[in-house]
């Protein structure tokens, strides 16, 4: 029997030439993902170990994003660890604010995923990663620690579950869409610690930013980790960012791999989706709910904060008044920059929109977009748990760029085609 693309990658990280679903493994890590909030408790760890070090200085990339700038007395603390432990050990990548971004943008922006490789980093939506053929995965603060002072970290390899993409997007369909599509099929634990394997036609016509939101969203399905083939649209944009040019290996899946299940979507009758409150599996057409009043729009985060993302809201915004208050926040600082220097920020500035720095504060309820009890918030992030985006009584329904913008302008759930 063959072995599929997350079997193959862990296989090499384990020293073997084969694993199984199920086997227990010692796998070496090649990047380590250390943020704000998860970070520093992994730092305290150590040092009660008596073991504050790391494995190496140039394999860890540290930014700040959940609370950055600093919020209150707390977040500007767990920076300040942050910073501390960052100098102390030299760290090479190390994005200070002012270059600090949302995590899981800024790392393959800045260069460093490469297919082949296993990305930890603690906080769940490390399975971005796997839009590159990288086995990338969240992990809590302790598994953290192990691998800031050993490099390995165990797993249990997960078995695999395969999504087959036929068809073209229709207009005003997005990736975000199609994702949403998925998890409303399976619901939220239809992967539970399974590698979920993207493949298909659809995905031929994704750019990387767009496979990127569809393997962010894995974790929601319970996935231990998304991930998608490597093809010439990867190799373009590795040319693009990569900091170390060095040949890296590509793994793909063997025709006799084993799965535990195949999911097969006609992606062409796809309609724009949002995800009522409160699961993410909970997606419905823009058909079955338009109309729901809304209080917020927010265009943001890890799943939907980048360049394209912002070039799809603003199309539709263009020339439009927000009836509600519409928060847009560019993933990273380079995002932040093209936005503006490509007149973005005008069309979202005469719209009436706040523009705000690179975080996540929103997102997880933290800053930047808090809602009160009642309000409901059209959102392009990727969950609408209870109380995620503040108040436990307030709403959080998930949707495409183009879907929040067009909400934004009715202040009410849009079906975004309305505007193209």
């Amino acid at each position: 029997m063959g072995m599929t693309i997350t079997e193959k990658i862990l296989a090499k990280a384990t020293g073997k030439e084969k694993v199984v679903p199920g086997e227990l493994i010692n796998a070496n890590i090649d990047v380590v993902l250390f943020i704000d909030v998860t970070g520093p408790p992994a730092v305290s760890m150590l040092a009660e170990k008596g073991m504050d070090k790391v494995f190496d200085k140039e394999k860890i990339v540290v930014t700040p994003d959940h609370f950055q700038p600093a919020k209150d007395i707390k977040s500007a603390e767990l920076h300040k660890r942050l910073d501390e432990w960052a100098r102390r050990h030299n760290i090479k990548y190390y994005y200070k604010i002012g270059r600090a971004g949302v995590c899981h943008a800024l790392l393959p922006e800045q260069g460093h995923i490469r297919p082949g490789e296993v990305i930890i980093g603690p906080d769940s939506h490390t399975c971005t990663y796997g839009a590159f053929a990288a086995f990338g995965t969240g992990v809590g603060s302790t598994d953290l620690a192990a691998a800031i002072a050993t490099g390995r970290l165990w797993f249990k390899v997960p078995a695999s579950m395969r999504f087959i993409l036929n068809g073209s997007l229709g207009p005003g369909v997005y990736s975000k869409d199609v994702i949403l599509t998925v998890i409303a099929r399976i619901g939220v634990d239809g992967a539970l610690y399974r590698a979920m394997e993207f493949v298909g036609p659809t995905l031929a016509e994704m750019s990387m930013e767009a496979r990127m939101t569809m393997t962010n969203m894995a974790i929601e399905a319970g996935g231990k980790n998304g991930i998608i083939g490597f093809d010439k649209e990867t190799e373009q944009y590795l040319d693009e960012h990569l900091k170390d040019k060095t040949d890296y290996t590509i793994y793909e899946s063997d025709e006799d791999a084993e799965y535990v299940r195949v999911e097969e979507f006609d992606c062409s009758i796809i309609e724009p989706m949002v995800a009522l409150p409160h699961l993410p599996g909970n997606g419905v057409p823009i058909s079955e709910c338009a109309g729901k009043t809304m209080d917020q729009a927010y265009i943001g985060s890890c799943t939907n904060g980048r360049i394209e993302d912002l070039r799809i809201a603003a199309k539709i915004l263009k020339g439009k008044q927000a009836a509600i208050r519409t928060i847009v926040v560019p993933a990273t600082p380079t995002i932040w920059k093209q936005a503006n220097d490509e007149g973005l920020f005008d069309i979202f500035y005469e719209a009436g929109c706040v523009i705000a720095a690179p975080t996540c504060g929103a997102c997880l309820g933290g800053f930047m977009g808090v809602l009160a009890a009642g309000e409901k918030c059209v959102s392009t992030t990727n969950r609408n748990f209870i109380g995620r985006m503040g108040h436990p009584e307030s709403q959080v329904f998930l949707a495409s760029p183009a879907t929040a913008a067009a909400s934004a302008i009715e202040g009410k759930l849009e079906d975004p085609r309305k505007y193209l």
